[in-house]
């Protein structure tokens, strides 16, 4: 479905400020009688207008995938619509990421509006972001329930500092999502990890660096290249940029006779001068610092990126890859964040999922995007190959 002009009400929340949050997004026709799309997520813990700039984001990117040309943005954050609308400045660290990606997605319509409403006028996003946020709540419920996932951790890099040394390998059961209406043949994304280096085995931030394999990095590769060749049915591989995935990459390339394509997007955090420290290391060396990062995306490595940073530029690689291959299964060679944060786009889960999940060196996993905006996951760290 392609439509030219439509209406976009965004919210998002915060209960706490900082506090548990959320955001909601609708999309209505020009007449704003039927609904065209909606988009709600949970993002764990983060301010109001971080909330409100991740709902605006979101309906300008559903905007989009409807093929609309005209925008008319309608929000009760006053905040937002006078920064978008260029008459405030962003002063906001955490905000000027969020802003330049809404305006680089409102530089790609003919036109786009921004029309401040009270709130009783933007009951319908204002619901979604409270949906998601109650979505958010019961996810916290359920870790809290769970032994074995309440611990939190920090975001495991090639490092994983802090992450259990156990397989957290998990199917997920099922024929497909399909009692959840997602229509249409998937891109199926195949989500590799990296073989061990000699980071990895010191346990060490590894994010820019470019350490080379090991002799069993490389055996690791080997194996999965053989898991990948028997599956079969392979369009097209991916891979970070850094040479410990291009070498992973170029293994399974050469079992399947694939051609590998070198994406940017997919490359590790930016650690800054975290690099190549413990996770002891860089707490001492930046211990206030180091236990807000734990806890908040938008929150750089001194001289490094946020864990929002990243996200932005790896949900541009998955709707470049849902676009290039259309109903196609692509292996993609990365690192953990962003393996970690596209099986959260999957799963439409906030960013607590990057702190809490563990990935094994060279494990795979299977996040499916369907072309009506539909997701699943349905495989996450799986070694049994190795």
């Amino acid at each position: 479905m392609s439509v030219r002009e439509v209406i976009v009400e965004a919210d998002g929340g915060s209960r706490g400020n900082p506090g548990p949050a959320g955001y909601g997004a609708v999309v209505f026709d020009a007449d704003r009688v039927g609904v065209l799309a909606e988009r709600r997520e949970a993002l764990g813990v983060t301010t109001n207008n971080v909330a409100e700039y991740r709902g605006l984001i979101a309906g300008l990117e559903a905007a989009a995938e409807l093929g609309a040309r005209v925008v008319a943005v309608r929000m009760d954050s006053k905040l937002v619509v006078e920064q978008m609308s260029g008459r405030w400045k962003v002063k906001h660290a955490a905000l000027i990421p969020l802003a330049d990606r809404a305006r680089r997605l409102a530089a790609d319509f003919d036109r786009v509006t921004y029309r401040w409403i009270p709130r009783a006028e933007n009951s319908h996003a204002d619901r979604l972001a409270n949906e998601a946020m109650d979505d958010g709540k019961l996810v916290a419920e359920v870790h809290a329930a769970d032994p074995a996932t309440a611990r939190s951790a920090a975001p495991a890099s090639a490092a994983d500092p802090v992450a259990d040394s156990q397989s957290a390998s998990a199917r997920l059961s099922g024929a497909g999502p399909g009692w959840t209406g997602a229509a249409g043949r998937p891109t199926r994304l195949l989500l590799l990890r990296h073989g061990q280096t000699e980071l990895s085995v010191q346990r060490r931030y590894s994010g820019r660096g470019n350490p080379p394999l090991t002799a069993v990095g490389r055996e690791q590769a080997a194996r999965a290249a053989k898991m990948l060749a028997a599956k079969g049915g392979i369009s097209a591989i991916v891979t970070s940029p850094l040479g410990r995935a291009r070498e992973t990459a170029e293994a399974a390339g050469a079992a399947l006779g694939i051609e590998v394509r070198v994406v940017d997007g997919l490359t590790e955090t930016d650690f800054g001068d975290w690099e190549g420290l413990t996770f002891r290391e860089a707490a001492e060396r930046d211990p206030e610092l180091h236990a807000r990062w734990l806890g908040d995306p938008s929150l750089p490595a001194p001289g490094g990126e946020s864990f929002d940073t990243v996200r932005e530029r790896v949900e541009a690689v998955r709707r470049d890859l849902v676009a290039r291959y259309p109903g196609a299964n692509v292996v993609v060679v990365s690192h953990v964040t962003p393996i970690k944060t596209l099986l959260q786009l999957a799963l439409g889960v906030g960013p607590s999922l990057l702190y809490r999940l563990h990935l094994d060196l060279a494990s795979l996993s299977l996040a499916e995007f369907y072309p009506d905006g539909g997701s699943s996951v349905r495989l996450v760290n799986d070694t049994s190959y190795l």
